[in-house]
Formats: C-alpha cells, sequence, structure tokens
C-alpha cells in the first residue's frame, strides 16, 4: 500500500468495481503511446545539503545582473524595505479568508484602506479586495459588462495589452461571445474606426491608457461613444501613470482595472502578482470577488466586515458573479503599504521620473543611426523604436552587454519583427540609459 494515498485495497477495488474497470491501468488505456509517460521512476532521494547545492547550481544558470528595459505591463520599480518587512509579520502573512470579522480586524482594515486607495487612484466609487492579476481583472470587469447590459457583443482596442487579449479569449472559449478589434499601430486609440465598430449590440468597449505600446490618451470622447450606444466603457491602467494622468474617471470609464504588481510587489518570475478593479457605485452588486466594508459594532466602535457577500461563490455557488476571482490579500496589503509609504506627493514625482527618464532615452537612443524612434503620440515610461534588425534577435544579442533589452512587439503583432518596446523607470540612472544606448549601437553595427 502506498504510505501516501490514503485509499485501502478493498476502497479502491470497490470504487474500479463501480466504474467497470478492472484495474487502475485500465483507466489510461485510451491515451496515446505518444503521450504516454516514458517513466514514472524517480531518482534516488538527496540530502537537504544536496538539494540546496543542485538548486544553486540550477539557478546559477539564468542570466543574473541585467539592468532591465523590458516592460509590456510588468516593471522594475523600487519597493521600499518597508513593505517586505511588514508584509511578513506573522498578523498578515499567515491570514486566510476573513470570513470571522471579530479575528480579522487588521487584515480587513487593511483591505479596506487598499479598496480606498484604489478608488482615490482611479477616480472611482467603489473596489475589491483585489484579483488575481491585471488580465483576469479585465476578464471579470468584461463579464460585469456583459451581465449589466445583457449584451453579447466587445469591442476591443488593438492597444490592450495582448496579453490580456489572449486571456480574455482563453476564458471565454466555449462562450458565445463576438469579439472585434480596432487595430493600432504603436499609436493612441482610433475614434474613428472605433466609432464604426461600437453599435447597439455592444456590451463593452475595452481600452488601455497608457496603451501596450506605452501611448498616453485621454478617452473620454470613446466614453461618450459607447455611452451614447448603451455600451461601457472598460479601461485598464498602470497605476503608477495616475500620478500625473487624468484619472479613468474623471474621463468616463464605468469599469477600471490594472495590474498592481508596480505597487510595491518586486518582479519574481511572473507572480504572484495583483489585479485591480473599480467601478461606479451603481454596478457594485455585480462586481466580483470580495468588497470589505466599514460599520459600527454593537458598542459604537469602528469596525470592518465582508460585505454583499450573496454576490460570492461560497454563497451563490454557480449563481456567483464569478468563481474564479482568486483574491490575492497578501500582495494587496503590500501595495496599501507601498501606497501609504509613498503618498500622493511621492507617487507624482515617481510618475515624472519615470516619463522624464523615458524621454532621455528615447533622445539616446534616436541619435543611433539607422533606429526610428515613434513619437506618434505622447509616452509616459514606454516606447516604441523601429530597428534596423530583428528585434528578437537584438534583444538576444544585448544580453551579452549586461541588459534586457527591451519586448519584441513581433511576437504578438505580425508585421512588427523589427520593432522593440523599451521601458524605463525611476531607477534606471543616467549612466544606466546612456550605456544602453552605446551597447545598443554597438550592436546593431555588429
Amino acid at each position: 500500500m502506498n504510505p501516501y494515498i490514503p485509499n485501502t485495497e478493498q476502497d479502491v477495488a470497490s470504487m474500479l468495481a463501480t466504474i467497470g474497470v478492472s484495474s487502475i491501468e485500465d483507466l489510461f488505456v485510451d491515451i496515446a503511446p505518444r503521450h504516454a509517460p516514458v517513466s514514472f521512476d524517480l531518482p534516488p532521494g538527496l540530502s537537504e545539503y544536496e538539494v540546496m547545492r543542485r538548486f544553486t547550481a540550477l539557478a546559477g544558470k539564468n542570466s543574473q545582473g541585467l539592468v532591465p528595459f523590458i516592460g509590456g505591463g510588468y516593471y522594475d520599480h523600487y519597493v521600499p524595505a518597508a513593505c517586505p518587512a511588514l508584509i511578513s509579520r506573522g498578523e498578515f502573512f499567515t491570514a486566510y479568508t476573513p470570513y470571522q470579522p471579530e479575528c480579522s480586524q487588521g487584515t480587513l482594515q487593511a483591505l479596506f484602506e487598499f479598496q480606498s486607495m484604489i478608488c482615490t487612484l482611479t477616480g472611482m466609487d467603489v473596489a475589491n479586495a483585489s484579483l488575481y492579476e491585471g488580465g483576469t481583472a479585465l476578464y471579470e470587469a468584461m463579464m460585469m459588462a456583459i451581465r449589466i447590459t445583457g449584451r453579447r457583443r466587445v469591442v476591443i482596442d488593438g492597444g490592450v495589452s495582448p496579453i490580456y487579449r489572449k486571456i480574455i479569449k482563453s476564458y471565454t472559449h466555449n462562450l458565445d461571445f463576438e469579439f472585434v478589434e480596432s487595430p493600432v499601430a504603436h499609436g493612441q486609440a482610433d475614434v474613428a474606426a472605433l466609432s464604426r465598430l461600437i453599435d447597439q449590440s455592444t456590451a463593452a468597449v475595452i481600452l488601455q491608457n497608457p496603451n501596450f505600446f506605452g501611448a498616453i490618451d485621454d478617452h473620454a470622447a470613446i466614453a461618450d461613444l459607447a455611452h451614447s450606444a448603451g455600451a461601457l466603457l472598460i479601461e485598464s491602467v498602470y497605476p503608477i501613470s495616475l500620478g500625473l494622468l487624468k484619472t479613468p474617471g474623471a474621463m468616463g470609464a464605468d469599469i477600471v482595472t490594472g495590474e498592481g504588481q508596480s505597487l510595491g510587489l518586486p518582479l519574481s518570475f511572473g507572480g504572484p502578482y495583483l489585479g485591480f478593479i473599480a467601478a461606479r457605485r451603481k454596478y457594485i452588486r455585480q462586481l466580483p470577488g470580495r468588497i470589505v466594508g466599514q460599520t459600527i459594532d454593537t458598542e459604537g466602535r469602528r469596525c470592518f466586515v465582508n460585505t454583499l457577500q450573496a454576490r460570492e461563490q461560497h454563497i451563490r455557488r454557480e449563481k456567483a458573479t464569478s468563481n474564479i476571482c482568486t483574491n490575492v490579500a497578501l500582495c494587496a496589503v503590500q501595495a496599501a503599504i507601498f501606497m501609504s509609504l509613498i503618498g500622493k506627493n511621492g507617487l507624482v514625482r515617481m510618475a515624472q521620473l519615470n516619463l522624464d527618464k523615458a524621454e532621455f532615452a528615447r533622445q539616446e537612443i534616436g541619435r543611433i543611426p539607422g533606429v526610428e524612434v515613434k513619437r506618434s503620440a505622447p509616452v509616459f515610461n514606454e516606447f516604441a523604436v523601429c530597428l534596423p534588425k530583428d528585434a528578437g534577435d537584438v534583444a538576444e544579442a544585448m544580453i551579452a552587454h549586461g541588459f534586457a533589452a527591451g519586448f519584441p512587439l513581433g511576437r504578438y503583432y505580425p508585421g512588427m519583427e523589427r520593432y522593440l518596446l523599451v521601458a524605463v523607470t525611476e531607477k534606471r540612472s543616467r549612466e544606466e540609459i546612456e550605456a544602453y544606448a552605446r551597447a545598443l549601437k554597438t550592436v546593431l553595427e555588429s
């Protein structure tokens, strides 16, 4: 009997008899030989020291010490030392779902503050206590719009992250939705093209600001177009940019989402990250996930509770607003700590540094012979450059010079194989930017 499987031989025999097979192996007979595993045999066990030595050797094969100029939705921002220190406290680190408010006031208050900060940041009325990451948050916003309008047609601007668009289409692969995309070429949203796509059957128009190419836009005119057709405007945002830019709420957005990694979470091989979502007050009952509310207890003291839980899957099950909106509360608390530490003025200063350093980098790269810097729209901290060579090959060659050079756009946009998306944050120094430009010039001349 396997010590890791609790079923007895009699249990196994009974289950096999019930489903009509004679052995466990019979469960796998329909697997084609080419898909079958070669062997389940594992090597002999290792000691703790041997395991650590093995993992250290494997980790050493990763490129280390690269200066990152890669963005595409995830950015190398400074994380104050207080963030990981506070988030590692046992009161936060071991906390789970706060369904017993009398035992969870600290976690609930921290999440309430997070929601309040997201509302202030986006110019919206209500927010939940986080979602899994930015792409699924955008999917949840789309599903909200479909429930609210009763329509099934969605218009998506081509400047929305191709990663997010793929997530949306993956989640809805077996659902009866119509997706229409407006083309974009490293510039702002095409209002005329969108106006031709928006009609009375449209549930939502999905935009991104800054868009995937880093272009800054004012979507107020598109919001008016959407609303005149009875559709909702959904906007995905880069939260650091809101230190300078017009809020989505001020532009007329109905639902706002974004990736919160830049709010105090390190780049970490893809996660765990943080999705946020906020909306107009009238849509709060369609907002998925956990919402923390403020109230008073029987003694008149301020306290916090999970509220409007009848929308959630632990009560409504298949009738819930969502059954996949995983909550990453610890990441949300870390984002709240970051925002409280940096403050309003700090966020403005941080956003200004990102914008200014990106402009300096654009100028330096633009001086390289054969490189065309796209200036069809104002940008925040990310911009596209057209190279005389394949951008993927250039990015690979730049590793030897110590740089993660950027995101080759040809991976997602056919015909843009020579375009590289370059991101610059407040962490990039003048010396690093100038060294990047010199290395890029050397690679292109080789």
